[in-house]
């Protein structure tokens, strides 16, 4: 299987922020956001596995600063790092006031899409690094994934110990 040029997997979509998509303080709402940013993540993914991606988590979404109804947004995703059949997309925010100018990034996400074929994880191309900033991005993205794996393995454990202790061990440990 060949590889593919990080840089080939880059992918900007962009938007004017509508009414119907804000909150009661008239900036766009979260919900609507991620959507946004999920849609950007799935873009980038399918361009770089040539197939079907779907949203397996959205490991980190930081916001900066609200966005405003009728500001022209950004979203440029490009993909980061990719394991045997998962694609993480980093997906970078920008929102730009057009009566004033002015772009400011607004929001940062990590998105873990899985490649699908015939409904089952699938084997995607290798990713080529070219640049310094890619190498990075691959780099963190290898250890969040493993970092994620450990977690998940503590997590799992300690689920596990919570629910075979007894009432008075539960009541001990809310205690301390």
């Amino acid at each position: 299987m060949q590889g593919v040029r990080a840089a080939d997997t880059r992918v900007t979509i962009a938007e004017v922020i509508r009414p119907n998509e804000s909150n009661f303080l008239g900036k766009l709402f979260g919900g609507e956001l991620l959507a946004k940013i999920d849609l950007c993540a799935y873009a980038a993914s399918a361009k770089h596995s040539g197939g079907v991606c779907v949203t397996a988590s959205f490991d980190q979404v930081d916001f900066h600063e609200p966005i405003e109804v009728g500001e022209l947004v950004t979203l440029t995703g490009q993909v980061a790092f990719v394991g045997r059949s998962s694609i993480e997309v980093v997906v970078e925010v920008y929102a730009e006031n057009l009566k004033l100018g002015g772009k400011r990034h607004t929001n940062t996400a990590r998105v873990t899409m899985v490649s699908l074929k015939d409904g089952k994880p699938a084997e995607v191309p290798r990713l080529i690094c070219e640049s310094r900033e890619e190498k990075i991005r691959f780099l963190q993205g290898m250890m969040r994934r493993d970092s994620r794996k450990r977690l998940n393995a503590e997590r799992r454990e300690a689920y596990e110990r919570f629910e075979h202790m007894t009432d008075e061990e539960l009541d001990a440990a809310l205690a301390a």
